[in-house]
């Protein structure tokens, strides 16, 4: 167990926590510490903190906090020993035999991913291994060369190849012992209805593995090389794949959107491999035009410009909306990268080169705004003067919605420019209309804010004082001795009373005040998390004395008063049953502690 806890703190000690957490969350520096949306839950603005003096992180919003390895656990969906590995390596650390394999202690759920990540990676090294080979791959390798697609982009992305077999895949499976029901559950294979005997669902099809964020293989998507239907055969959903989850690429747009601060936003997974080979690697897909609010989020996250390539039909133009409303949030710049009509991605670069289509296309990226008075300006006939109002009428709802007070005068200005319509007229009008629309915004939040009461209730003085405390103990021993003289177990709230149980024991056993320490040894994640919380709680130290004999004053105060109230209670119960004898030695015991309590009071 020793040996375990140094490994974990030379893990803990050798990776940089801003890091580890700036790999998932675009940070900003706020500070001493780092800000972002938080991974946890949907938000527009910034509550999540990384502390990189403390290597550790709190959101304001929804509570989540801890270490390095809390958060792998929490956004990897981890168990600790997978985390452990998981960061062990990134540190280069050989966890040894001294530390329990990953896979010792498993559930059944856990176990069982595990092996379905195993076949999926072993499937993916087959369909990559047919496409190189001049045996079986010559088809596949040949309709990629066709498409211009070169050889780094089919390493990079494990492009393969399901050859014309019925039971290539399932041969293969059966060889290794992988289990077959699970890779029926992950769609690579399927049971016959007469016999019962499996076959292969991908054949004679350019395979494209669909990533996590970690780079392993979850699903698997299949381009067909003649005129099958479908055209595409995708995977369905399983244990290891949600869709709505995936952001294809991500894993290797990574680095490139940290540095860009920039994504691109792409429909399809060949839409991502073309981008790549021409240089814009800051791009992933949703794979499909309907983004979720889990992508959209994880896209928030990411950096803070983000532009979104659909295709140029109608369901992408209306799927670019959607998504554009789904992404604007504080400090958010969304454009829209405006395909040519009949036109994808994929088919412009082959036509145009890709220098065109990061000029023409991404380059000229236009606002929502912009592109949305372009494709009302398409829906009018502005040559009619009912039209031409009835455009003006939706622009103008359109401005409402713009936050900015300086994006709305600029669009005010171009559409009375346009028009030739007087700009204190528009002004008017729009004001009129934003005026509404914030009458109902705040009717709505309202409403909501009734149907959660005491949302944002204030803390008492004696609960603050018991915060105040414990973030006080966890940075020094002496605090912690003074509070356990003085204080004891006295805390009003379970789970500050088991915090200062953690401390107390903490301390006993020889460490040091080290708050990243001291949350990895707790092994209750609601604590973990409240230690984290806790831990951000910043302090002015020319106070400081005086602010822990008035915390311990309220809390021990606090604890006096709680006991006079039980004691006044159980001395009317005993008036109330005729034991007055018992309520007279229960009164004395009330002034005997009041008199304690105002002693305290006078000092």
């Amino acid at each position: 167990m020793q040996l375990q806890q140094k490994k974990i703190e030379e893990i803990r000690k050798s990776l940089d926590i801003v890091d580890i957490i700036g790999e998932y969350v675009q940070l900003n520096k706020q500070g001493k510490n780092y800000s972002g949306l938080c991974p946890f839950h949907s938000e527009r603005t910034p509550s999540f903190s990384v502390s990189p003096d403390k290597q550790l992180y709190h959101c304001f919003g929804c509570g989540a906090g801890g270490n390095i390895f809390t958060f792998i656990m929490e956004i990897e969906g981890m168990s600790f020993p997978e985390a452990a590995q998981f960061l062990a390596d990134k540190a280069r650390i050989e966890l040894g035999s001294s530390f329990p394999d990953s896979h010792v202690g498993r559930n059944g759920q856990e176990q069982s991913k595990k092996q379905f990540t195993d076949g999926m990676e072993l499937i993916t090294k087959f369909y990559h291994y047919l496409l190189g080979s001049a045996k079986f791959g010559t088809a596949g390798m040949n309709y990629l060369k066709e498409r211009d697609f070169n050889s780094e982009m089919i390493d990079r992305f494990r492009i393969g190849y399901a050859v014309n077999s019925w039971d290539a895949v399932t041969s293969l499976l059966q060889r290794r012992n992988v289990s077959m029901e699970q890779m029926e559950k992950a769609g690579l294979i399927a049971k016959r209805g007469f016999d019962h005997k499996y076959f292969d669902r991908f054949r004679n099809r350019i395979i494209f593995p669909i990533f996590n964020m970690r780079g392993q293989t979850v699903a698997f998507g299949g381009r067909t090389l003649g005129e099958e239907k479908p055209k595409y055969l995708n995977t369905p959903e399983s244990q290891i794949f949600h869709k709505g989850k995936i952001l294809y690429g991500y894993h290797l747009a990574r680095q490139s959107i940290r540095k860009s601060n920039q994504v691109v936003l792409l429909e399809g997974y060949v839409d991502v491999v073309r981008a790549h080979q021409i240089g814009v690697t800051h791009s992933v897909a949703s794979m499909g035009t309907s983004l979720t609010e889990d992508q959209a989020a994880a896209l928030s996250r990411m950096a803070d410009t983000i532009i979104i390539c659909y295709d140029s039909d109608l369901a992408g133009i209306e799927a670019s909306f959607r998504a554009a409303g789904m992404l604007q949030g504080d400090g958010k710049v969304v454009k829209i990268a405006k395909m040519p009509e009949g036109y994808d991605p994929d088919d412009y670069i082959r036509k145009f080169g890709g220098e065109r289509f990061k000029s023409d296309v991404i380059g000229a990226s236009q606002t929502l705004m912009t592109f949305k008075m372009g494709y009302f300006r398409r829906k009018r006939n502005l040559s009619d003067e009912g039209d031409r109002l009835l455009y003006i009428e939706d622009i103008l709802k359109e401005i409402v919605t713009l936050k900015r007070a300086v994006e709305r005068d600029h669009y005010l200005r171009l559409l009375a420019e346009e028009f030739s319509i007087s700009l204190d007229a528009l002004k008017r009008q729009e004001t009129q209309l934003y005026k509404a629309s914030k009458r109902r915004d705040e009717t709505k939040e309202r409403e909501a804010t009734i149907a959660v009461p005491g949302r944002d209730r204030l803390a008492p003085a004696y609960e603050m004082a018991e915060r105040m405390l414990l973030a006080y103990m966890m940075r020094s021993r002496e605090i912690a001795d003074r509070v356990r003289e003085t204080v004891g177990g006295s805390f009003s709230l379970n789970i500050h009373q088991a915090l200062a149980a953690y401390l107390y024991g903490y301390y006993e056993d020889g460490n040091p005040p080290d708050e990243g320490l001291f949350i990895q040894r707790i092994e209750d994640p609601r604590l973990q998390q409240k230690a984290a919380e806790l831990s951000m709680i910043s302090m002015n130290r020319q106070a400081e004395e005086k602010e822990i004999e008035d915390c311990i004053h309220q809390v021990v105060k606090h604890a006096r008063e709680s006991m006079i109230a039980g004691i006044v209670a159980e001395r009317k119960k005993a008036e109330q049953s005729g034991d007055y004898n018992k309520a007279a030695q229960l009164l004395s015991e009330i002034i005997d502690t009041k008199k304690q309590l105002d002693t305290k009071n006078a000092k």
